[in-house]
């Protein structure tokens, strides 16, 4: 189950199995490059938080959630369901067409589809925990401290971060412009009442008072 290829990037031991090779040219072709990079970092302070804390997992697994998790984030996304989602049915596609059974796939699925609810991944099976906190680390800083400044130097320094937050809150504000629905319960509706004029989105309180039932 556990990939025993091996290969060092950025200074980090990572799987150089098939299916890795591929997601990470399939995250290439797919993602601007400051999008690409910030999935790589992702995948190695994802692997390296595991090493460090010396948690069993599959690192394929955690290699193609980590890398194929913001595949959708663009500037161009149209929806219909939330980016994540909809990235989590290409990452799983993507790993049973590369081999990969049920089961991994729906661990792919898993850790993308919750790459920004921590509240949730974080507590999930150990790969889409580590995929959640690789990819939080690369965003937020969650963890920051957990791995050495130098090996994270590195790291940025190979794969830089070209201006992330910007671009990414671009994308976020695209998301909160033109798909408000798709934002009443996850981040994105920070980005719309921070940065979105005239943004709305669903409220919960509305559809639970709307609930069709006569109490």
């Amino acid at each position: 189950m556990f990939a025993t290829d091996n290969k060092v990037l950025a200074g980090v031991s990572v799987p150089g199995t098939p299916i890795v090779d591929r997601a990470l040219e399939y995250a290439r072709q797919r993602c601007e490059p400051y999008l690409y990079n910030h999935v790589v970092r992702s995948w190695l302070f994802a692997a390296r938080l595991g090493q460090l804390q010396g948690i069993e997992h599959d690192a394929e697994v955690v290699a193609v959630g980590t890398l194929l998790h913001d595949i959708t984030l663009n500037e161009r996304f149209a929806g219909p369901r939330r980016f994540e989602v909809e990235a989590a049915d290409l990452a799983s596609s993507f790993a049973r067409d590369g081999g990969l059974d049920e089961h991994r796939a729906q661990l792919i699925w898993d850790s993308v589809a919750l790459n920004s609810t921590p509240s949730i991944g974080l507590y999930k099976e150990a790969e889409v925990a580590l995929c959640t906190a690789g990819i939080c680390l690369d965003v937020i800083g969650w963890q920051y401290d957990r791995i050495p400044s130098n090996e994270i130097e590195r790291i940025v320094a190979e794969f830089p971060r070209l201006r992330m937050k910007q671009r990414m809150t671009r994308c976020f504000c695209h998301i909160a412009e033109v798909k408000p629905e798709l934002t009443y319960d996850n981040f994105v509706r920070d980005f719309g009442e921070r940065f979105v004029a005239d943004y709305k989105a669903p409220s919960a309180v509305d559809f639970v008072a709307d609930a069709p039932f006569p109490e």
